[in-house]
């Protein structure tokens, strides 16, 4: 299992804008039923997990998600994420998630963690 791709489809899926594009890769990545949870957000299935990524990307317009190394054994990884404007080297937001995968090399869960967020 290529938990290092996984992370890396799982951050495009984020970044990408295309609504049908971003549902595609939704569907190719997730398990039916993952789940995403973090400080803000709980989400199980396909279209509350898109649903989630739209209003993350109507909030942030503009930014990007870049991902930081990827630390994997069986069937779980941890990494950090930076959201950004596009070339930016100062995040606006910084994450650290933990993603399991299925035994079907889609994401079952990912648990997120902020470690930076901007003022209110």
């Amino acid at each position: 299992m290529d938990l290092q791709h996984l992370a890396e489809r799982y951050l495009a899926a984020w970044n990408e804008t295309d609504p049908a594009a971003r549902r595609k890769l939704v569907e190719e990545t997730w398990a039916a039923d993952g789940s995403y949870t973090d400080p803000l957000v709980e989400t199980r299935g396909h279209e509350q997990f898109d649903a989630a990524l739209a209003a993350v990307q109507a909030q942030f317009a503009g930014l990007v998600f870049r991902l930081g190394p990827v630390d994997a054994h069986h069937h779980v990884a941890r990494f950090t994420w930076e959201l950004a404007p596009e070339g930016a080297a100062e995040p606006l937001v910084v994450g650290f998630d933990v993603l399991t995968a299925d035994g079907d090399g889609r994401i079952a869960t990912v648990v997120g963690f902020l470690d930076k967020v901007p003022a209110a």
